[in-house]
């Protein structure tokens, strides 16, 4: 019943007018196509004229491309200044509401958000290039119920946000990015691994697009190019960290157990700031014979917290947990090459000095550092009718691994992902299943798209978490939800 009645408010409120006339003109609904709408014919274009200031546009926000190959990097071929004149700055974004209903544990209306992403870019008349762009997010959830705590409902309800705010400019072979922006250094299928330097929302998991999940940083960048060789280099002097939300969220990543005859506290957040914190790294990459290969090095306080503990036994037995920050080392490479029939990716990632919970009552914080390897490996195959086949295998190793921590010395998992536009040009269905191979922990996600005429698209599906409580997905065994997403780009 509640997926019929978020279907129905998906399809009220953004029902395409052509699917209206059809009905005000009495036609029956006899295939597929009556029902989503035939595809456009295709056009036969003109050939490209070789203006030099012909630039492709760019894909919608929100909407990746999706190239059966690996990108080259090229250099960019300079421009004079005099050549250079200031551009129109012009208005790009999207407007998304997502609506979700919990249906497992206790059930409840988790989202109904509402996200107004706005960006403005242009060109100086120097030459430089910048952007700023912005974004807000109303959820009227924590204004009409009370099903989360009242620092949930604070913490999500209504945020404004710089995002992308920074300018572009060039010496020589040289490119500088100064500014609040995206530093991506990898990217594979459902999972982050190489892409250490974003910080994430994780409020929602890893269920949204990337384009929303991701924080940007406040960065200087520096890339050289030089022929199929790039280097780039970054520093951030004020640190952007995952938000993880507040206790009581519905995907807070930490939940510890009650100790009969203590009160559990979790404290606010530390996040350290200041140039003595700052992060800063460098990646060189390299295109031989069709490998695309790049390694890099990065230090920073882990964006991601980990939970320090404290037991106090006066005036009451309280065990206090706060999530805090430390600095961590990396050292990083990825590949990908184009195998004619798949694409190969894989990254590499091996990590120093990050925090881990331990089991061990005794010790003073409750935390260990250990030392780590990260790795993926994923195979990609493309089909007719824009079929896309993606398997990986990711594994983590401890090369001295704390017994008192949750995970085992070697830790592996895998995940699998289908989606077709078979049925029609202008429907997709998508799953994506996350496995663990040490235990019984997994996740289901299942996704139907219509891309309507214009910019708008609908989506609905369902997100399912089972395994347990100690696991990544088993954590959130009772969020199973149901969903509709309605996203116009512009």
């Amino acid at each position: 019943m509640v997926l019929g009645v978020l279907l129905l408010g998906l399809l009220i409120t953004a029902i395409p007018a052509g699917a209206a006339e059809k009905s005000k003109a009495g036609m029956d609904v006899e295939s597929i196509d009556d029902l989503f709408g035939s595809p456009a014919p295709a056009t036969k274009k003109p050939a490209a004229k070789t203006d030099p200031t012909n630039i492709p546009a760019a894909a919608p926000q929100g909407e990746p491309a999706v190239t059966p190959g690996i990108s080259t990097p090229v250099a960019p071929e300079p421009v004079p200044p005099s050549q250079l004149s200031p551009s129109e700055p012009h208005l790009t974004g999207f407007y998304q509401n997502d609506l979700a209903y919990t249906y497992a544990g206790q059930k409840h209306w988790s989202r109904f958000n509402n996200t107004l992403d706005l960006a403005t870019q242009g060109r100086t008349a120097g030459g430089a290039a910048w952007k700023l762009g912005g974004r807000i997010n109303y959820d009227p959830i924590y204004d009409l119920a009370d099903t989360y705590p009242q620092a949930v409902r604070k913490d999500q309800r209504f945020e404004a946000m710089i995002r992308e705010a920074y300018m572009d400019f060039s010496a020589g072979d040289w490119d500088f990015r100064l500014g609040r922006q995206h530093v991506i250094w990898g990217e594979m299928v459902g999972l982050f691994f190489a892409d250490v330097v974003s910080a994430k929302d994780m409020r929602q998991l890893v269920l949204p697009d990337f384009d929303i999940i991701r924080i940007p940083q406040w960065a200087a960048r520096a890339e050289y190019f030089q022929g199929d060789f790039h280097v780039e280099g970054v520093w951030i002097p004020y640190m952007s960290y995952d938000n993880i939300g507040k206790p009581g969220a519905e995907f807070y990543p930490f939940n510890p157990p009650a100790v009969t005859g203590f009160q559990t506290v979790i404290a606010s957040e530390k996040q350290p700031v200041g140039l003595g914190e700052a992060a800063y790294g460098a990646r060189l990459s390299y295109l031989m014979e069709g490998w695309d290969v790049s390694g890099f090095y990065y230090t920073a306080n882990d964006p991601s917290a980990a939970f320090s503990r404290q037991i106090a036994l006066l005036p009451t037995p309280t065990i206090t947990y706060q999530p805090i920050h430390e600095r961590i080392h990396q050292l990083g490479a990825t590949l990908g090459k184009d195998l004619g029939p798949m694409v190969l990716k894989a990254e590499a990632i091996y990590t120093k000095d990050k925090l881990f919970n331990t089991t061990n009552a005794t010790d003073a914080d409750g935390l260990v550092k250990q030392n780590m390897l990260d790795y993926i490996v994923g195979l990609e195959w493309s089909f007719p009718q824009e079929t896309r086949f993606n398997v990986q295998f990711f594994q983590r190793w401890f090369p001295s691994h704390d017994a008192g921590i949750v995970p085992d010395k070697t830790e592996s998992g895998v995940s699998l992902l289908f989606s077709t536009l078979a049925l029609h040009p202008r429907l997709e269905p998508k799953i994506l299943l996350l496995r663990s191979l040490n235990r019984d922990d997994w996740s289901a996600q299942f996704k139907l798209t219509w891309k309507l005429d214009g910019n708008w698209r609908l989506a609905t599906g369902i997100d399912i978490f089972a395994g347990p409580p100690t696991g990544l997905f088993g954590a959130f065994d009772d969020k199973d939800r149901v969903y509709t997403e309605v996203r116009y780009s512009f």
